[in-house]
C-alpha cells in the first residue's frame, strides 16, 4: 500500500464497479433461490480493505441504476440492458454490505456513482483536516478529479494515479480528461467519440490547447506537428456539436447533493447487527474472523 503524510485519509469507494469485479472474478453461489457470491466476495474484500488500509474516513457510491440523467442527452449512452440479471440483483445486497461494514453509502439514482465520488472530492479537496483523498477505482472518467490533494487508488493493482501520473498515462492534464474523452470516446459509457481521433493525436492536440474551443478552425495553425492533421480537422469540425455533447456526457458532475458532513464520513467500525444479519441472508458464516474492529 502507497505511504502517506499523517492526517486524514479519507478514501472513496466505486462500490458498482467493485461488485462487478467481484462478479465476474469469482464463483457463482447461490443461496435460498437468489445469487449472492458477488455480493459474498465483494463483502470480504471490503473487510480485507479496512484490515489492510489507513482507514479514518470512508464512503462507498453506487449506481442504484444504469440509467442517468445522460441517457436523456444522448440515447446511445449506456443503459445496463447488456448486464447480467444475477449482477442486477445483487446491487441492493451490495449496499446493504457496505452499511454493514461501517461505511456512508450513496446510491446513485439520477446521477451516477461516478458523480457522487467527483462531488465528494470536490466538497472536502480543501478541507485542512484532509491530508489525501483516494478515489478508489481504476475508471479514466475520475482522472479529470486528480490534484494536489486527490488521487485515483486502484485497489487490486495497489497503484496510485497523481498529477504526473495523469500526463504519464493520458498525455495531458486533469481538466483535459472531459475533452480527451469526448475526442478518443469511451465504450463502455456509449461514448462513441470522434472519426479518426485516436489516443495519441488527442492528446498531442489537447496538451497544446487544452480543451476543445482553442483548437484553431484551420490546421493550418495548429501549433502541434500531427500526421493527417488536416483530415483530423475536417472530423472535428463537421462533428463539433457531437464533440462536445460527448464532453458534456464525460464530464462529471460536481455538484450532487451529500448530505453529510466530514465527521460522518469517519469509520467507527464494523456494525454488529446490521453485520450479523447479513451474513445469515447471504448464507455464510465465519466472516467475524475478519472483522478488525466492531461498533456496535
Amino acid at each position: 500500500m502507497p505511504s502517506f503524510e499523517p492526517g486524514l485519509q479519507l478514501h472513496l469507494l466505486d462500490g458498482t464497479y467493485d461488485l462487478f469485479r467481484s462478479f465476474y472474478g469469482s464463483p457463482k453461489q447461490n443461496f435460498q433461490g437468489q445469487e449472492v457470491g458477488a455480493t459474498i466476495t465483494f463483502l470480504k474484500s471490503l473487510l480485507r480493505f479496512l484490515r489492510l488500509s489507513r482507514i479514518t474516513h470512508v464512503a462507498c457510491a453506487f449506481d442504484r441504476t444504469i440509467h442517468s440523467f445522460r441517457n436523456e442527452l444522448f440515447k446511445d449512452y449506456k443503459t445496463g440492458e447488456e448486464i447480467d440479471p444475477l449482477i442486477k440483483q445483487q446491487f441492493l445486497l451490495a449496499e446493504k454490505a457496505a452499511m454493514a461494514v461501517g461505511m456512508v453509502v450513496w446510491p446513485m439514482i439520477d446521477f451516477e456513482a461516478d458523480d457522487a465520488l467527483a462531488s465528494a472530492a470536490t466538497k472536502w479537496e480543501n478541507d485542512p483536516r484532509i491530508s489525501r483523498i483516494l478515489i478508489c477505482t481504476p475508471d479514466k472518467d475520475l482522472a479529470q478529479c486528480i490534484n494536489e490533494t486527490v488521487v485515483c487508488f486502484d485497489r487490486r493493482k495497489e497503484q496510485t494515479l497523481d498529477l504526473y501520473g495523469v500526463i504519464q498515462k493520458f498525455g495531458v492534464t486533469p481538466n483535459s480528461i472531459p475533452d480527451w474523452l469526448g475526442l478518443v470516446g469511451d465504450v463502455p459509457d456509449g461514448i462513441p467519440g470522434i472519426r479518426g481521433w485516436g489516443k495519441k493525436s488527442s492528446s498531442l492536440i489537447l496538451s497544446r490547447y487544452i480543451h476543445l474551443e482553442n483548437i484553431p478552425r484551420k490546421s493550418s495553425n495548429w501549433n502541434v506537428s500531427i500526421r493527417g492533421s488536416e483530415r483530423l480537422n475536417k472530423s472535428l469540425w463537421t462533428s463539433w456539436e457531437d464533440a462536445l455533447l460527448y464532453r458534456h456526457l464525460a464530464t462529471l458532475r460536481r455538484d450532487v447533493p451529500l448530505a453529510e458532513d466530514l465527521d460522518a464520513l469517519e469509520w467507527k467500525g464494523v456494525c454488529r447487527g446490521k453485520f450479523l444479519d447479513l451474513c445469515r441472508e447471504l448464507g455464510v458464516s465465519n466472516l467475524e474472523n475478519s472483522v478488525i474492529r466492531w461498533r456496535g
